[in-house]
């Protein structure tokens, strides 16, 4: 089968011919991929940003965002069949540790990380365990909702933890309207009466929230925490949502958050410098956020299959990986790229 590579670090992945992985467990599972997202993460992983937490053995498959339909199963999987569409949960769990008894599976202390540790979707095939399967309705395109598998839950997971914060009348900013940002700004709609400040430097990326329903938009840069405070009678936001958190963007972030107000991150790739002061003088938080659970990627799918949660696309054949890798760095897709086998 074809599958997108990594060989080494800084250095784009090649699209070559591995073998079809095969059951070999009882729980294990393999889907035929119809659709994998491109994700930002998959940039750090060629820049080797994960290669001291994740350790993978080069060459492996990129891919941690994935739908498609299950080709075969192990003798004890009795959650999904033959030809059935199913997303899946990015992080393969165990079910036996304490944080996934305690619904904190993205905690997992045994769970593997497809894309990131070992081979991932990018590919005609995916093995995976029958724990990481959600399924979806057959008339569901996998393409459509396969980065909903990684960057949807990621959005979800961090507006679901922002949610009791959220009240009528208060304020939740958006930082970065692309392939997650987007997401969370419906996420934010669906789900509260906030109102919506969307932050991008990106003019396509702001016309795209006001599609959306964002409130007010914001231009990035050096006005943009005057412009949000203006927006809040001077306060800040209660909600910071920051999907991009390199760059500046990070302290900006932070910076537009009023007293007592919450700062979550979701993106990465800078340093927060935030005098210590500042944090306790005014009892604002600062939350990490990563992946999301498998419940809340179910939830996340009721939202998608009743339309209140849409991803824009672009998507690309298995052989255009290069290309699609290289459109996302350069900042031209709308949305989220899409590899389609």
């Amino acid at each position: 089968m074809k599958a997108v590579r990594l060989h080494g670090y800084d250095q784009m992945p090649v699209v070559e011919d591995v073998p079809v992985p095969k059951v070999s467990g009882p729980l294990d599972v393999v889907v035929r991929i119809g659709g994998a997202g491109v994700c930002r993460t998959d940039l750090h992983v060629i820049e080797g940003q994960w290669q001291q937490a994740m350790s993978p053995s080069l060459p492996y498959t990129l891919g941690h965002e994935n739908a498609g339909w299950v080709e075969e199963v192990g003798s004890a999987v009795t959650n999904v069949a033959v030809g059935d569409t199913v997303i899946l949960h990015p992080t393969p769990t165990c079910g036996l540790c304490r944080a996934c008894r305690a619904g904190d599976d993205m905690h997992c202390t045994q769970s593997s990380f497809p894309g990131l540790d070992s081979d991932g979707g990018m590919a005609e095939y995916l093995l995976t365990s029958a724990r990481a399967c959600v399924r979806l309705d057959p008339g569901t395109r996998p393409e459509d909702v396969a980065a909903l598998a990684d960057a949807g839950i990621t959005a979800y997971h961090a507006v679901r933890k922002a949610i009791p914060l959220l009240h009528p009348g208060t304020t939740a900013v958006v930082v970065g309207a692309g392939g997650l940002g987007h997401i969370g700004i419906q996420c934010l709609l669906a789900t509260t009466a906030t109102g919506v400040v969307v932050v991008d430097p990106n003019a396509a990326a702001l016309e795209l929230a006001t599609e959306l329903g964002a409130h007010h938009t914001v231009q990035a840069g050096d006005s943009a925490v005057d412009a949000v405070k203006e927006l809040t009678d001077g306060e800040g936001a209660e909600v910071v949502l920051d999907f991009v958190a390199e760059k500046g963007a990070e302290n900006s972030s932070f910076a537009m958050t009023r007293p007592g107000g919450s700062d979550f991150v979701i993106g990465y790739g800078g340093t927060l410098n935030i005098p210590t002061l500042d944090v306790i003088s005014t009892e604002r938080n600062i939350i990490g956020n990563i992946v999301g659970t498998y419940n809340e990627l179910a939830e996340l799918m009721v939202l998608a299959q009743r339309g209140l949660v849409t991803l824009h696309t672009r998507t690309y054949p298995l052989d255009a990986a290069p290309d699609a890798l290289r459109d996302l760095e350069a900042g031209k897709i709308r949305g989220r790229a899409i590899l389609v086998p």
